[in-house]
């Protein structure tokens, strides 16, 4: 805009994303592509910004990234608000393939007693993502 000779002030652009963002988040969502039932779930460190940072996520079977969230505290309520918003975009898993995490099994535990207990839960320490 600023090469055609427009001003634009960055408040403006704000409220263009603001208007425009909801729109867009709708039609990807439509257009989504269906992922595998089988999802591996774990959490790494990370330093952002000179603070240390968790990032949880999840990926299916072929490797597509399901959700991530990035979060300051490694907790049982960071696991299942990931888990939460995943199901929430993309239903529910056949199984879910963790390391032996303690707060990422009792989210899981948690979470198959709150939709009826349909989600398989496979521990391992030797779970790999590609």
């Amino acid at each position: 805009m600023q090469e055609q000779g427009v001003f634009v002030d960055h408040t403006t652009v704000h409220r263009w994303a603001m208007k425009v963002l909801p729109v867009l988040a709708a039609v990807f969502r439509r257009r989504k592509r269906v992922l595998g039932r089988s999802w591996r779930f774990d959490e790494t460190c990370l330093k952002v910004s000179g603070e240390w940072k968790y990032l949880y996520r999840a990926v299916d079977k072929d490797g597509d990234t399901v959700d991530f969230l990035l979060t300051a505290k490694r907790d049982k309520a960071a696991a299942c608000r990931l888990l939460q918003q995943a199901i929430a975009l993309h239903d529910i898993p056949e199984r879910i393939s963790i390391d032996k995490s303690g707060g990422n099994a009792t989210a899981i535990e948690s979470l198959k007693g709150a939709i009826g207990g349909r989600i398989e839960l496979r521990q391992s320490k030797d779970t790999v993502f590609t």
